[in-house]
């Protein structure tokens, strides 16, 4: 009995150890997993198949591991942050490019913007009034519009902290140095009492210079909403 009892322990720790011994032959020993020239950690094949411990993973894309009871959430950082720049940095055997950048307008400047673009068009409406229904240059208004625009187009180029936004910036600039254009030369005509030139109800309509304005902007305004710098000919 007890020499049939060693026989079947000696047959099953032989089938344990062949086993074992298949299992070693398939799956080939843990390998080390090197990223960009640095050494992550290691990878281990099993089946055919490799796996990687998601600690790992998370450490290396600079994203972060939860452990739930009942599952596993990772977390990657967002495209476009430094996190995920660093982990798509190249070797140092590898010459690095430039990274192009976002055309991206920063809230605070957007917001100023659009806010000035609207004192702007109050200025235009003001000036307009002379040319259509012949309002008279009494006073100093003229000036204290120009003066009160200008102030806060300054408070908006101090806001600008992107490229996209001193790009954005410069076509503001353009926008009010044409306002500023037009508005002189019709006080300055009205001052001279040419009621020919200044009274024209239709004026507004037909003057290029005015189109000129206006299109520039409705398309700043737009591209301000939108929060991506473009580009538009009626702003030069």
């Amino acid at each position: 009995m007890r020499i049939r009892n060693g026989i079947s322990y000696l047959l099953l720790s032989a089938s344990i150890l062949l086993a074992a011994g298949i299992l070693l032959a398939q799956d080939p020993p843990a390998r080390s997993l090197v990223v960009n020239g640095k050494s992550e950690g290691t990878v281990v094949q099993v089946a055919g198949h490799a796996y990687v411990d998601v600690e790992t993973i998370a450490r290396f894309t600079k994203g972060s591991v939860a452990i739930e009871p009942n599952r596993i959430v990772i977390t990657f950082p967002a495209p476009g942050t430094n996190a995920a720049l660093d982990v798509a940095a190249p070797s140092a055997s590898v010459e690095a490019q430039p990274i192009p950048l976002a055309p991206g307008l920063s809230r605070n400047f957007a917001s100023l913007a659009i806010a000035e673009l609207a004192e702007m068009r109050e200025w235009r409406g003001a000036v307009g009034a002379i040319l259509t229904y012949g309002v008279p240059v009494v006073g100093s208004w003229p000036q204290d519009y120009h003066d009160h625009v200008e102030t806060d187009l300054n408070q908006v180029q101090v806001a600008a902290s992107t490229d996209a936004d001193q790009q954005a910036m410069q076509l503001l600039q353009n926008e009010f140095s044409n306002l500023e254009r037009w508005a002189n030369d019709v006080v300055t005509t009205r001052q001279a009492m040419n009621a020919t030139n200044t009274v024209r109800p239709d004026v507004m309509q037909n003057d290029p210079n005015v189109a000129k304005i206006s299109s520039c902007s409705r398309f700043l305004n737009s591209m301000l909403v939108s929060g991506l710098f473009a580009d538009d000919s009626s702003c030069h």
